[in-house]
């Protein structure tokens, strides 16, 4: 298991550079329409989407232990296109929208990183990522009322933190995927 996902290593670190340019994106057009971010939004969820469900699927073989993976890709990917295909309605709905994805994603990203813990020794990052993502939509849909620009600086600091930690979770993985060759696969359960 640890040799498919340290072979995977790319899809944590690509979400996570995704995420941190999405970030400084959105640091750099806090004055923009809702519309704009709706779009930003869209693009990074689609894309983001498209990765973790490449990452669980490519990953997968014969465990069931990725489903929290393909079920938050294909939430970001219908999120993603729904952004695209009703931009206005979505604006007048985009708070709620993004602090419900990040909710549910937020809590699939800890689920998969109880299910990985045995794979990946003393892994939190995943969690942290799911963490992060849970208060960053709690605080969101707290304040339903928000701007633009107050959601675009929110938005923007939790991607740059969400990418830090994804990026961060894909070099471990690398790393940890460099020690396979010498260790023993037979005792790993699936």
């Amino acid at each position: 298991m640890l040799s498919l996902l340290s072979g995977n290593w790319w899809a944590p670190v690509s979400s996570g550079v995704l995420a941190i340019i999405v970030g400084v994106l959105a640091f750099m057009w806090p004055g923009k329409t809702f519309e704009a971010l709706v779009l930003l939004f869209g693009v990074f969820a689609f894309v983001r989407g498209s990765i973790w469900l490449s990452f669980s699927l490519l990953a997968a073989g014969a465990h069931d232990r990725w489903w929290p993976l393909v079920v938050n890709g294909i939430i970001g990917l219908a999120v993603g296109v729904l952004c695209f295909a009703e931009t206005q309605v979505m604006a007048v709905a985009l708070v709620s929208l993004v602090g419900v994805w990040a909710v549910l994603t937020g809590g699939l990203e800890i689920v998969a990183a109880v299910r990985f813990r045995q794979y990946i020794p003393n892994e939190l990052l995943l969690a942290l990522g799911g963490l992060l993502s849970i208060v960053f939509g709690v605080l969101i849909l707290a304040q339903p009322t928000i701007g633009a620009e107050v959601l675009a600086v929110l938005f923007g600091a939790y991607s740059i933190l969400l990418g830090a930690a994804e990026i961060w979770l894909g070099l471990r993985l690398r790393s940890l995927g460099d020690t396979v060759p010498s260790q023993s696969m037979g005792n790993v359960a699936p």
